[in-house]
């Protein structure tokens, strides 16, 4: 009898796919270690800026079968069972994350004096721990594992709850979950905003592992079938969502994004302060035509204003985050420039650091904030920044770490304190908004967005990745961000210091946007909020039961093996 033969006839031998399954099942060593890196490096194709989704076809059938050929020998404690598959698991992340997170590097060379030394800890380190994550949903999934096709559900739940799990444990870094290769345009996003991307984990592991089981002798048909249903509810969907909800505009309000391209090496440098802020100004004075601003509908506005002698038009002027070089409160020569500057009916939204306290005060408190400034250039409102990045913006158990000798990426002694809570602003003659500064973005868990009283008119997501570059993160970022706001069902507006820069409605369609690297602004028309999606009413209650099923299903992967076994 064949190996094959002998672990329970998964494949019948003959065909090409089935030779590939028992190549890949067989595969030892370093051949087996190199396959499965590469499957996860692999699977970061889906991924911003490259978004082919099909490579996922490729990189989970191959996970399934390295799951299917991982030594399980029963006699052994459970423990030591589950070890091989969660090596593979853990391989299988660890190069999904090294492609997917390289780019981290980058932040470290802006001052490479002092950081470059960390550049392996952020490309390999980091990698290293987020791929416990799959290792353990390896290790779950093979629980339920066995011969039949009805294990890649077992394969999905125990991804889905992994997910999960990462989006808030030691702080959350939910970054490019397996989700986000499903939701390449937004055709694709709509289905977040009935699960959440947590829900797309679930539709992507099913969809994309199906051409595992055509080698399967068990479950075959009825999974197919299962994948296929998902597969066109989730193009479907998308398709229905975005053509009976066009893209409405707030009438008599526009946004005017500024994209300064500062470079990180000069954003806090004293030499550079008075020309990074006039770059801001010039670009704040630089108004777009009336006429050719996209959605913009003066005929309400004009009418208001003919009553009540209002500006016809408030707009709302989004800097990106930390705009200012300096403490603006201790600048009241920079507040009056601002006011000149702004017309009547001109509001400014501008990142900056907030400093709570006396600046000779060690004990102090500096926030990543973002300042309301009106066209008389009193700031009336302000946010502080309530999810800091850990080691970019303070340090987790600081006097340890400093008697190491590492510090956070930003240049601030102490590092910044977070906000105590995240709350909507209110805008006169404009919609609220929910400031969400930079990686804020990518917790929606953490955004409450389904009531009257919390749901903001938009999002603003102030940025400053200038310390990646060129590289893949920006537009990584950007595309959680964008699934952040298709699951809210609210507008972004996103000023982001180096790029990328975009206005989208709520259904994630851009109306206007800046490119990576370019400087300039961009003006158009304030899109509506849509009303309040499942996620952001029920937040993870579709995902969970979403869940359950999948849960359920890979159950039968159990009763199927039992029922052989009788």
């Amino acid at each position: 009898m064949s190996a094959i033969t002998r672990r329970g006839g998964i494949f019948s031998e003959g065909r090409l796919l089935d030779r590939l399954a028992s190549r890949v099942l067989l595969v030892a060593g370093w051949r087996r270690a190199l396959l499965t890196f590469g499957a996860g490096a692999l699977a970061t194709l889906a991924l911003p800026p490259f978004n082919f989704p099909a490579v996922g076809f490729i990189s989970f059938p191959l996970l399934v079968w390295l799951i299917d050929g991982a030594a399980f020998d029963p006699s052994r404690s459970l423990p030591r069972r589950l070890l091989p598959v969660f090596a593979t698991g853990w391989l299988f992340g660890f190069g999904y994350f090294v492609a997917d997170l390289w780019w981290l590097g980058a932040a470290m060379l802006v001052d490479a004096a002092e950081f470059a030394v960390f550049i392996p800890l952020a490309v390999l380190g980091l990698p290293a721990i987020l791929a416990i994550y799959y290792g353990v949903a390896a290790a779950l999934a093979r629980l339920l594992w066995s011969d039949s096709a009805y294990r890649v559900f077992a394969l999905a739940a125990a991804f889905g709850l992994v997910e999960y799990l990462r989006a808030f444990l030691f702080t959350g870094f939910p970054w490019n979950e397996i989700g986000v290769m499903a939701a390449p345009v937004p055709l694709l996003m709509q289905t977040a905003s009935l699960v959440g991307v947590h829900g797309l984990t679930l539709l992507a592991v099913i969809v994309f592992s199906a051409p595992a089981v055509l080698v399967d002798r068990r479950g075959r048909m009825a999974t197919l079938a299962v994948a296929a249903v998902l597969l066109v509810l989730h193009v479907g969907f998308g398709a229905w969502q975005l053509a009976t909800h066009p893209t409405e505009f707030v009438d008599g309000v526009n946004v005017r994004v500024v994209q300064p391209n500062i470079q990180q090496t000069q954003k806090w440098q004293d030499s550079y302060a008075e020309t990074i802020f006039e770059r801001h100004i010039r670009l704040t004075e630089t108004r777009a035509d009336p006429a050719a601003i996209t959605g913009a509908s003066a005929s309400a506005a004009a009418a208001e204003s003919a009553v009540t002698d209002a500006p016809a038009t408030r707009t709302l002027v989004i800097w990106p985050e930390s705009a200012f070089p300096f403490l603006l409160t201790e600048r009241p020569d920079a507040i009056a420039r601002i006011a000149d500057t702004l017309l009547p009916g001109e509001t400014l939204i501008a990142g900056a650091a907030r400093l709570e306290g006396d600046i000779e005060d060690v004990s102090s408190r500096v926030y990543n904030s973002v300042y309301v400034i009106d066209d008389n250039g009193e700031i009336i409102d302000a946010r502080d920044k309530v999810h800091l990045v850990p080691f970019g913006e303070y340090l987790p158990f600081q006097t340890f770490f400093e008697g190491l000798g590492v510090s956070q990426l930003a240049d601030m002694p102490g590092g910044f304190s977070p906000g105590a809570v995240r709350s909507r602003v209110p805008l006169d003659g404009a919609p609220s908004f929910l400031p969400l500064i930079c990686y804020e973005i990518i917790f929606p868990g953490e955004i409450d967005a389904g009531s009257p009283e919390t749901r903001p008119g938009f999002l603003v997501n102030d940025t400053n990745d200038a310390w990646y570059g060129a590289t893949p993160g920006p537009y990584q970022h950007l595309r959680l961000a964008e699934l952040t706001a298709v699951a809210l069902g609210l507008p972004l507006v996103r000023s982001a210091n180096t790029g990328i820069s975009v206005v989208n409605d709520s259904n994630g369609r851009q109306i206007g946007g800046l490119a990576l690297g370019s400087t300039g602004t961009v003006e158009v028309a304030l899109p509506e909020a849509g009303a309040p999606t499942a996620y952001a009413s029920f937040g993870s209650a579709p995902f969970w039961l979403s869940w359950i099923a999948a849960l359920a299903a890979g159950l039968l992967s159990r009763f199927t093996m039992r029922a052989k076994v009788d």
